[in-house]
């Protein structure tokens, strides 16, 4: 069976380094994501994995009243067997 990695950008409004660390919580309990970086600055949050991030992010942010814009890019796709 193969699987698709692929490596996506968001952009995520957050206003303070807790914001930062409730991504981060959110991002390492999901399953299929492989790393992630998050940056406070430019309200980006860069993910790896086999997850459709963007769904499921927007729904476990919302409990935190942050708003996941939208998908700024694809960066990469890779397809493993």
């Amino acid at each position: 069976m193969s699987t698709t990695v692929q490596t996506v950008e968001l952009k995520v409004k957050m206003n303070c380094q807790g914001c930062v660390g409730a991504v981060k919580r959110v991002l390492g309990r999901m399953v299929g994501v492989e790393k992630y970086e998050v940056d406070l600055q430019t309200q980006k949050v860069t993910v790896t994995g086999i997850v459709q991030v963007e769904v499921q992010l927007k729904s476990r942010m919302h409990k935190f009243s942050m708003q996941v814009d939208a998908l700024w890019r694809t960066l990469s796709k890779v397809t493993r067997s």
